[in-house]
């Protein structure tokens, strides 16, 4: 799991109005250690401060993706989720059944898409790797 992501501080860095609401879903989604939807932005957002509208959550997350501060993904589950935008790459392994999201980093893997890229005659510039699976019993067939 990566560090915690000041989301607050990005937004000065890159010169957006903090409003109080604003500051307030910049906590939630910082201190966020998985990737919410934007209702569960909400309901996490509202917890705090009860004025907060669900319209005032995807705006700030429009504008703070189009800001390069969250990352969008789409896991096949329906629901855009955010996570801040890393400092290090990562991938992602998605449980199929229960919908958790596990980061993870494998050198084997970074070099062999390296490969892959330059036998095609190109240089890897960015990448995006979405794993979907189910967990795996001790014997290592599926868990019912």
């Amino acid at each position: 799991m990566q560090q915690p992501i000041d989301i607050e501080a990005l937004c000065a860095e890159r010169g957006l109005r903090i409003t109080e609401q604003r500051r307030v879903i910049a906590r939630v989604l910082s201190d966020s250690h998985d990737h919410p939807d934007v209702e569960k932005l909400h309901e996490r957002a509202a917890a705090i401060d009860p004025g907060i509208s669900i319209a005032t959550v995807y705006r700030t997350v429009r504008l703070f993706e189009e800001a390069g501060i969250l990352d969008r993904h789409d896991f096949g589950d329906g629901r855009a989720r955010y996570e801040a935008a890393p400092e290090a790459h990562h991938d992602h392994m998605i449980d199929v059944e229960t919908g958790k999201v596990i980061e993870f980093v494998d050198p084997e893997l970074e070099a062999l898409q390296r490969q892959i890229a330059d036998k095609l005659g190109f240089r890897l510039v960015d990448h995006r790797m979405e794993l979907y699976g189910v967990k795996l019993d001790r014997e290592g067939s599926r868990q019912d």
